[in-house]
Protein backbone atom coordinates (compact mmCIF):
# COMPACT_ATOMS: atom_id res chain seq x y z
CA UNK A 1 0.00 0.00 0.00
CA UNK A 2 1.28 3.20 -0.88
CA UNK A 3 0.87 6.42 2.30
CA UNK A 4 -2.52 7.56 1.18
CA UNK A 5 -3.55 3.54 1.63
CA UNK A 6 -2.22 3.11 4.74
CA UNK A 7 -3.84 6.23 5.72
CA UNK A 8 -7.31 5.38 4.64
CA UNK A 9 -7.24 1.68 5.89
CA UNK A 10 -5.95 3.37 9.47
CA UNK A 11 -8.17 6.12 9.73
CA UNK A 12 -11.40 3.85 8.74
CA UNK A 13 -10.47 1.49 11.49
CA UNK A 14 -9.72 4.17 13.85
CA UNK A 15 -13.79 5.07 13.60
CA UNK A 16 -14.74 1.20 13.45
CA UNK A 17 -12.84 -0.95 15.88
CA UNK A 18 -13.80 0.44 19.29
CA UNK A 19 -16.97 0.35 18.62
CA UNK A 20 -16.56 -3.70 17.44
CA UNK A 21 -14.77 -4.63 20.62
CA UNK A 22 -15.86 -5.32 24.11
CA UNK A 23 -14.96 -2.93 26.43
CA UNK A 24 -11.84 -5.36 28.20
CA UNK A 25 -10.77 -5.79 24.63
CA UNK A 26 -10.62 -1.92 24.13
CA UNK A 27 -8.42 -1.96 27.58
CA UNK A 28 -5.89 -4.69 26.14
CA UNK A 29 -5.25 -3.29 23.27
CA UNK A 30 -4.65 0.09 24.74
CA UNK A 31 -2.19 -1.77 27.05
CA UNK A 32 -0.39 -3.56 24.22
CA UNK A 33 -0.42 -0.42 21.88
CA UNK A 34 1.43 1.24 25.23
CA UNK A 35 4.06 -1.24 25.08
CA UNK A 36 4.94 -0.67 21.53
CA UNK A 37 5.54 3.18 22.08
CA UNK A 38 7.29 2.17 25.59
CA UNK A 39 9.40 0.57 22.93
CA UNK A 40 9.91 3.89 21.13
CA UNK A 41 10.99 5.59 24.25
CA UNK A 42 13.35 2.96 25.44
CA UNK A 43 15.05 2.30 22.13
CA UNK A 44 14.11 -1.63 21.95
CA UNK A 45 12.75 -1.37 18.24
CA UNK A 46 14.28 -2.47 14.69
CA UNK A 47 12.46 -0.49 12.30
CA UNK A 48 9.03 -2.09 11.21
CA UNK A 49 10.60 -5.51 12.21
CA UNK A 50 10.10 -7.43 15.58
CA UNK A 51 6.35 -8.04 17.57
CA UNK A 52 4.51 -7.85 20.76
CA UNK A 53 1.29 -10.36 21.07
CA UNK A 54 -1.19 -10.34 23.47
CA UNK A 55 -4.02 -12.96 23.53
CA UNK A 56 -7.41 -11.67 23.17
CA UNK A 57 -9.18 -11.35 26.43
CA UNK A 58 -11.25 -14.65 27.02
CA UNK A 59 -10.01 -16.21 24.05
CA UNK A 60 -7.05 -18.82 23.84
CA UNK A 61 -7.44 -19.14 19.85
CA UNK A 62 -6.68 -15.90 19.17
CA UNK A 63 -4.12 -13.04 19.81
CA UNK A 64 -3.28 -9.34 19.26
CA UNK A 65 -0.23 -7.88 17.60
CA UNK A 66 1.21 -5.64 15.15
CA UNK A 67 0.32 -4.69 11.49
CA UNK A 68 3.32 -5.24 9.30
CA UNK A 69 4.57 -1.81 7.87
CA UNK A 70 3.84 0.04 10.43
CA UNK A 71 6.61 1.25 12.60
CA UNK A 72 6.08 0.90 16.56
CA UNK A 73 5.41 4.75 16.94
CA UNK A 74 2.83 4.29 14.51
CA UNK A 75 0.41 1.27 16.67
CA UNK A 76 -2.21 2.08 18.33
CA UNK A 77 -5.42 0.39 19.43
CA UNK A 78 -7.04 0.31 16.64
CA UNK A 79 -4.84 -0.67 14.32
CA UNK A 80 -3.43 -4.03 16.17
CA UNK A 81 -4.78 -6.73 14.16
CA UNK A 82 -6.32 -9.80 15.68
CA UNK A 83 -5.08 -13.20 14.22
CA UNK A 84 -5.74 -17.20 15.03
CA UNK A 85 -3.44 -19.46 16.11
CA UNK A 86 -2.77 -20.32 12.61
CA UNK A 87 -1.90 -16.86 11.78
CA UNK A 88 -4.89 -15.86 9.55
CA UNK A 89 -6.65 -12.29 10.37
CA UNK A 90 -10.32 -13.00 12.35
CA UNK A 91 -11.44 -9.43 11.91
CA UNK A 92 -11.85 -8.01 7.90
CA UNK A 93 -8.56 -5.63 7.33
CA UNK A 94 -6.31 -5.14 4.62
CA UNK A 95 -3.66 -5.18 7.39
CA UNK A 96 -1.31 -8.21 7.79
CA UNK A 97 0.80 -9.86 10.03
CA UNK A 98 4.34 -10.51 9.49
CA UNK A 99 4.69 -14.67 9.21
CA UNK A 100 7.52 -14.68 11.49
CA UNK A 101 6.03 -13.08 13.87
CA UNK A 102 3.25 -15.87 13.56
CA UNK A 103 5.29 -18.86 13.92
CA UNK A 104 7.50 -17.13 17.29
CA UNK A 105 4.24 -15.59 19.11
CA UNK A 106 2.11 -18.66 18.32
CA UNK A 107 3.84 -21.25 19.56
CA UNK A 108 4.41 -19.60 22.80
CA UNK A 109 0.76 -18.99 22.98
CA UNK A 110 -0.13 -22.81 21.91
CA UNK A 111 2.25 -23.84 24.63
CA UNK A 112 1.59 -21.59 27.47
CA UNK A 113 -1.46 -21.31 28.73
CA UNK A 114 -0.43 -18.81 31.98
CA UNK A 115 1.16 -16.73 29.24
CA UNK A 116 -0.67 -13.73 27.72
CA UNK A 117 2.14 -11.51 26.45
CA UNK A 118 4.77 -13.03 23.98
CA UNK A 119 7.48 -9.64 23.64
CA UNK A 120 10.47 -10.15 20.96
CA UNK A 121 13.21 -7.73 20.33
CA UNK A 122 16.48 -7.14 18.21
CA UNK A 123 18.12 -4.60 20.20
CA UNK A 124 21.59 -4.08 19.44
CA UNK A 125 22.54 -5.40 23.11
CA UNK A 126 20.38 -8.34 23.13
CA UNK A 127 21.65 -9.63 19.86
CA UNK A 128 25.62 -8.89 20.92
CA UNK A 129 25.01 -10.67 24.61
CA UNK A 130 23.27 -13.68 22.35
CA UNK A 131 26.31 -13.62 20.54
CA UNK A 132 28.55 -14.93 23.62
CA UNK A 133 29.40 -18.01 24.50
CA UNK A 134 28.61 -17.69 28.04
CA UNK A 135 25.37 -15.92 27.61
CA UNK A 136 23.68 -13.53 30.33
CA UNK A 137 26.14 -13.17 33.04
CA UNK A 138 25.31 -12.17 37.11
CA UNK A 139 27.11 -9.15 36.86
CA UNK A 140 24.04 -7.06 37.82
CA UNK A 141 21.17 -6.81 40.57
CA UNK A 142 19.09 -6.89 36.82
CA UNK A 143 20.57 -9.71 35.35
CA UNK A 144 19.72 -11.83 38.94
CA UNK A 145 16.23 -11.91 38.24
CA UNK A 146 17.20 -14.41 35.56
CA UNK A 147 19.66 -16.49 36.86
CA UNK A 148 18.58 -19.57 36.45
CA UNK A 149 15.35 -18.73 34.79
CA UNK A 150 16.45 -18.32 31.57
CA UNK A 151 16.06 -20.45 28.30
CA UNK A 152 18.31 -20.02 24.99
CA UNK A 153 17.63 -21.31 21.68
CA UNK A 154 20.20 -21.86 19.14
CA UNK A 155 19.14 -20.14 15.37
CA UNK A 156 18.30 -21.89 12.91
CA UNK A 157 17.49 -19.40 10.19
CA UNK A 158 14.96 -16.80 10.20
CA UNK A 159 11.90 -17.65 11.94
CA UNK A 160 9.54 -18.74 8.73
CA UNK A 161 9.39 -22.56 9.48
CA UNK A 162 6.62 -24.38 11.71
CA UNK A 163 8.56 -27.32 12.94
CA UNK A 164 10.89 -24.38 14.37
CA UNK A 165 8.05 -23.92 16.37
CA UNK A 166 8.64 -26.77 18.70
CA UNK A 167 11.80 -26.45 19.44
CA UNK A 168 11.16 -22.90 20.60
CA UNK A 169 8.89 -24.57 23.00
CA UNK A 170 11.07 -26.39 24.42
CA UNK A 171 13.93 -24.17 25.50
CA UNK A 172 11.73 -21.33 26.74
CA UNK A 173 10.17 -24.64 29.13
CA UNK A 174 8.80 -22.72 32.52
CA UNK A 175 10.56 -19.19 32.23
CA UNK A 176 9.43 -16.08 30.58
CA UNK A 177 12.68 -15.23 29.22
CA UNK A 178 14.29 -16.84 26.05
CA UNK A 179 17.91 -15.86 24.87
CA UNK A 180 17.64 -16.94 20.87
CA UNK A 181 21.30 -17.25 19.72
CA UNK A 182 22.59 -14.50 17.41
CA UNK A 183 19.04 -13.39 16.89
CA UNK A 184 17.53 -11.42 19.88
CA UNK A 185 15.53 -11.50 23.32
CA UNK A 186 12.19 -13.23 23.92
CA UNK A 187 10.01 -12.85 27.01
CA UNK A 188 6.16 -13.50 28.49
CA UNK A 189 3.98 -12.69 31.15
CA UNK A 190 0.39 -13.69 32.31
CA UNK A 191 -0.20 -9.38 31.28
CA UNK A 192 1.59 -6.93 29.14
CA UNK A 193 3.04 -5.35 32.43
CA UNK A 194 4.56 -8.43 32.80
CA UNK A 195 6.02 -9.06 29.70
CA UNK A 196 7.66 -5.40 29.42
CA UNK A 197 9.03 -5.69 33.27
CA UNK A 198 10.72 -8.88 32.36
CA UNK A 199 12.07 -7.34 28.57
CA UNK A 200 13.24 -4.13 30.44
CA UNK A 201 14.99 -5.64 33.06
CA UNK A 202 16.94 -8.35 30.51
CA UNK A 203 17.36 -5.48 27.65
CA UNK A 204 19.29 -3.10 30.93
CA UNK A 205 20.64 -6.66 32.12
CA UNK A 206 22.41 -7.24 28.72
CA UNK A 207 23.29 -3.63 28.42
CA UNK A 208 25.23 -3.26 31.53
CA UNK A 209 27.14 -6.80 30.87
CA UNK A 210 28.40 -4.95 27.28
CA UNK A 211 29.56 -2.14 29.31
CA UNK A 212 30.81 -4.05 31.98
CA UNK A 213 33.07 -6.29 30.01
CA UNK A 214 34.09 -3.68 27.49
CA UNK A 215 37.39 -2.68 29.01
CA UNK A 216 38.86 -6.05 29.43
CA UNK A 217 39.20 -5.42 33.26
CA UNK A 218 38.04 -7.92 35.35
CA UNK A 219 34.64 -8.52 36.70
CA UNK A 220 33.51 -9.32 39.63
CA UNK A 221 30.99 -12.56 39.91
CA UNK A 222 28.65 -13.04 43.33
CA UNK A 223 28.71 -16.46 44.16
CA UNK A 224 26.27 -18.92 43.08
CA UNK A 225 24.31 -19.13 46.68
CA UNK A 226 23.69 -15.28 46.53
CA UNK A 227 22.63 -15.27 42.84
CA UNK A 228 20.43 -18.08 43.39
CA UNK A 229 18.78 -15.93 46.30
CA UNK A 230 18.57 -12.92 44.30
CA UNK A 231 16.28 -14.93 41.84
CA UNK A 232 14.21 -15.71 44.59
CA UNK A 233 13.66 -12.91 45.76
CA UNK A 234 12.85 -11.35 42.45
CA UNK A 235 10.52 -14.46 41.96
CA UNK A 236 8.62 -13.91 45.20
CA UNK A 237 5.45 -11.76 45.48
CA UNK A 238 5.62 -8.39 44.60
CA UNK A 239 1.97 -7.23 45.16
CA UNK A 240 3.16 -4.53 46.90
CA UNK A 241 3.51 -2.74 43.72
CA UNK A 242 0.36 -2.61 42.67
CA UNK A 243 1.00 -1.94 38.87
CA UNK A 244 2.31 1.76 40.20
CA UNK A 245 5.12 1.57 37.76
CA UNK A 246 2.95 0.23 34.72
CA UNK A 247 0.39 2.80 35.75
CA UNK A 248 3.41 5.60 35.66
CA UNK A 249 4.20 4.52 32.50
CA UNK A 250 1.19 4.96 30.95
CA UNK A 251 1.34 8.47 32.75
CA UNK A 252 4.44 9.01 30.88
CA UNK A 253 2.82 8.26 27.66
CA UNK A 254 -0.16 10.10 28.12
CA UNK A 255 1.46 13.23 28.52
CA UNK A 256 3.99 12.67 25.49
CA UNK A 257 2.72 10.24 23.18
CA UNK A 258 -1.40 9.65 23.73
CA UNK A 259 -1.92 8.84 20.18
CA UNK A 260 -1.43 5.12 21.39
CA UNK A 261 -4.82 5.08 22.54
CA UNK A 262 -6.71 5.87 19.13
Amino acid sequence: MDDQDWQRVLQARRERVRHQVSAEEWAAREDLAACYRLCVHYRMTDMIYNHISLRVPGRHDQFLINAFGLLYSEVSASNLIKVDLDGQPVDETELEANPAGFVIHAAVHKARPDVDCVFHTHTRAGVAVSAQQEGLLPLSQHAMRFYQRIGYHDYEGIALDLDEQQRLVRDLGPHKALILRNHGLLTAGATVRDAFEEMYYLELACQIQLDATASGRPVVLPPPAVCAHAAEQFAGSNSYIRNRDWQALRRMLDQTDPGYRQ
